[in-house]
């Protein structure tokens, strides 16, 4: 019985996962390339926000009860986005952290080259030509 509950779990977890909204857009936020996003992906939790709301004030005018699923579902859906943008800075933070160091490094085990220290403290962005 165990393992088909664990079984179970474990599926739910991988379907939600993968293909409801929220968890894609958290698991982007989390990329490398995305973690200047969760800040702005914080806006996101207001729709939730007032999805929630609205199925509560129906509820409470004497609409059905499961509405209330949709209200949990709307507010678990607000704090996580609302938790994203904070962690999403925290790790992008050290993430920069961690490359600065990593360049200062280089730059160190080069040789006394002053061009080429330059070029490797201040990285110039080029476009691939096709």
């Amino acid at each position: 019985m165990f393992e088909f509950i664990l079984a179970a779990t474990a599926r739910s977890y991988f379907f939600l996962r993968r293909f409801m909204p929220t968890a894609i857009v958290i698991d982007a936020i989390n990329t490398r390339r995305g973690l200047k996003w969760g800040v702005p992906a914080m806006l996101l939790a207001v729709p939730y926000a007032v999805a929630a709301e609205f199925c509560r004030a129906q509820v409470e005018a004497g609409g059905p009860g499961w509405l209330n699923l949709f209200v949990l579902v709307c507010l678990w859906n607000t704090i996580k986005f609302v938790l994203i943008g904070p962690i999403s800075l925290l790790k992008l933070i050290a993430v920069r952290v961690r490359e600065a160091v990593a360049r200062r490094r280089m730059a160190r085990a080069l040789p006394a080259d002053k061009l080429s220290r330059e070029r490797l403290l201040d990285p110039v962005l080029t476009s691939k030509s096709s």
